[in-house]
This record gives structure tokens, sequence and C-alpha cells, in this order.
């Protein structure tokens, strides 16, 4: 038969050996999670590396396509303004034919977007 005397002895060991296993698994666990850090920084150094060179690789694609547009928009801008120059001058020189034109064109719209 065990005493009350040599139960609190042996719970006072029990928690001491408790206490020291909840600190070991403590300390292994934040070595495990600084190992776990230091093995992944050299692939997250990678993968931050590489997202930097595909938004430069994008930019750099973009501003080419911007200013591709640019320039064709600038041309095709030109281009309207020397056509409707023409247009007015055929209009100033033919105004008899552009009436006609002019006519002809609405009816055939009409027509077209009529419903039938």
């Amino acid at each position: 038969m065990t005493t009350k005397a040599s139960n609190t002895a042996h719970d006072g060991t029990l928690q001491h050996t408790l206490e020291r296993g909840v600190e070991k698994a403590t300390t292994v666990a934040h070595e495990s999670i600084d190992s776990a850090s230091r093995a992944a920084r050299p692939a997250l150094d990678q993968m931050t590396s590489s997202a930097h060179t595909a938004v430069d690789r994008a930019g750099t694609a973009a501003s080419h396509a911007a200013g591709t547009v640019g320039n064709k928009g600038d041309r095709l801008n030109a281009s309207g303004q020397k056509l409707m120059e023409k247009a007015g001058d055929f209009v100033q020189e033919n105004p008899v034919a552009s009436l006609g034109l002019a006519v002809a064109a609405g009816y055939f719209l009409s027509r077209v977007f009529s419903s039938r």
C-alpha cells in the first residue's frame, strides 16, 4: 500500500518529467521550423527572382505593344484626316455628284435597315 507522502513525491517527479518532455518537444519544434525555413529560403529566393523576371518581361512586352499600337493609331488617324480632306475637296469640286451620291447612299441604307 502506498502512502500519501510517496504519492506526492511520485507526482512531483511525474510533473517534472512531463515539464521536461514539453520543453524538449517545444525546442525540437522550434528547431524544425528554423531548419525548414533555412531549407526553403533558396527556393523562395529563386521563386522571387523568377517572378521579378516575369514581371520585367511582361512590362517590356506591354511597352513594346503600346508603342506599336500608338504608331499604328497615329498613322490611321493621319490616313483618316487625308481621306476627309480628299472627300471635302471632291464635294467642293463636284457638288451635284456629291449630292447624288449622298441621296443614293441614303436610299441604299434605308433599304438595308428597314424592317420587313
